[in-house]
């Protein structure tokens, strides 16, 4: 089945898969993650009550209970699974895919991601050829209220700042609890839940989707610009120029404020920038490098005990936070750190033009069939025969020079080759980039 991702299970519902998937889902979960109760939350997507009907009605009929949080952001999820001690749970979220998308986000006990090579496939298998035979004793669904525990611990990150932000929350999961969190002062954008996104999708990586906010920073002279994904575990930043803040450098922001506090590792995607190493490095942390994906990152955080980490898809990870990622959580924090800054006369573009001193193509995609030949003939051209600084091969390839550095990696969760070239210059970084696409032409 196409929807079984490396990280989650994800399509577009109704067409690749429906309610006798999401049944069988339901079924199967309880015995692969042998719980006797299942902690669900949702988005508020228009097929996401028809999932949760089906998902539910699986779970019970395999003898386990189902405790429903209702609308919730996926973090809230995994918060409400490791403090109450839960061992699974569902998020039912598309994140930021379009409308017409859903899918299920599972953890198992302390929030621990289920991917593909931790239980999915598995789950796929028995949704495929497994035997449905329901237990005499049905399961209950029993409502359950998680949400100032939530909230109070957020809030113990929030601070009386003196900035003038800008908040879109893409008619998405944010919309919860955004007010509460932020107060009356920010200005606004698609804060009403609408699971149809009237306004644009709930994708802030795709450049049309962060106009409006970059728009309102600029004519109301915003200190800052917040925007989150579709059910709150990413967020990006606009600075008050209006520029689109590179997700890799917050990781280097957040680094600033947890390293003066301890001493510890950081960790960070294989396609990040190279001035976020070397400002965790300056500042006594302990740079570490891993794959992409949250089912990765989290595995990684708690083995290395890092205090954050992050994702240049803007996935921001935390020690405080059980090893998970939240898009609330990291904006409260780089609120507080560029609110610390404007009170020393300083602006995060300022702060972000001193940091990132190499020039970074941001993330490449090719719609390549024969991904694994174009790999290997990059491998030959900049690896046999030549000598790099460096090179990791533990997700697609990192051949790293003394002026310039590429990643060159399969996507996990579609057809493309994905490709990013950082330089010591501008001119370098479009000189190798060109000569990488032409390559990867041939393919």
């Amino acid at each position: 089945m196409g929807v079984f991702k490396a990280y989650d299970i994800r399509g577009i519902y109704g067409k690749e898969y429906g309610k006798e998937e999401v049944y069988r889902i339901g079924f199967f979960l309880p015995g692969l993650l042998k719980a006797t109760k299942i902690l669900v939350g949702r988005d508020v997507r228009e097929s996401s009550p028809e999932v949760f009907g089906e998902l539910t009605r699986g779970i019970t009929d395999a003898g386990a209970d189902v405790y429903d949080i209702g609308l919730s952001t996926t973090p809230m999820v995994y918060f409400s699974t490791a403090y109450f001690d839960f061992p699974a749970s569902v998020q039912i979220t598309a994140s930021h895919n379009p409308k017409e998308y859903n899918g299920l986000k599972i953890s198992r006990k302390e929030a621990l991601p289920v991917g593909y090579d931790t239980g999915l496939k598995d789950l796929e298998d028995f949704v495929q050829k497994g035997n449905l035979v329901p237990t005499a004793k049905r399961g209950r669904i029993i409502k359950k209220d998680v949400r100032e525990e939530y909230l109070n611990f957020l809030r113990k990150y929030q601070v009386d700042y003196t900035l003038k932000l800008a908040v879109d929350c893409s008619n998405g999961m944010a919309s919860l609890f955004a007010k509460e969190l932020f107060g009356d002062k920010p200005l606004y954008l698609y804060d009403t839940l609408d699971g149809s996104f009237p306004n644009h999708e709930p994708n802030p990586l795709e450049e049309e989707n962060v106009e409006d906010l970059k728009k309102t920073v600029v004519e109301n002279r915003c200190d800052l610009g917040i925007i989150f994904d579709g059910d709150a575990d990413r967020v990006m930043f606009v600075d008050e120029k209006g520029r689109f803040v590179s997700p890799d450098l917050i990781i280097a922001l957040l680094a600033e404020y947890y390293l003066t506090k301890e001493k510890a590792p950081v960790l960070f995607d294989i396609r990040t920038s190279r001035s976020v190493s070397e400002h965790i490095a300056r500042l006594g942390g302990k740079p570490v490098m891993w794959k992409v994906g949250h089912a990765f990152a989290k595995v990684k955080l708690r083995e290395i005990n890092g205090v954050v980490g992050g994702e240049l898809a803007g996935h921001y990870y935390f020690r405080d936070f059980y090893y998970c990622d939240s898009g609330l959580l990291a904006s409260l924090i780089v609120l507080s750190v560029v609110d610390s800054l404007k009170k020393k006369g300083k602006t995060l573009s300022g702060w972000i033009d001193s940091l990132a001193v190499y020039s970074f193509s941001g993330e490449k995609n090719f719609r390549i069939d024969k991904k694994r030949e174009a790999m290997e003939e990059l491998k030959k051209r900049f690896v046999e025969g030549v000598k790099p600084k460096a090179f990791y091969d533990f997700d697609g390839y990192r051949i790293e020079f003394e002026d310039w550095w590429f990643n060159v990696r399969p996507s996990n969760t579609e057809p493309y080759l994905r490709l990013v070239v950082e330089g010591k210059t501008r001119v370098i970084m479009e000189e190798k980039l060109s000569l990488l696409m032409e390559i990867l032409k041939g393919f």
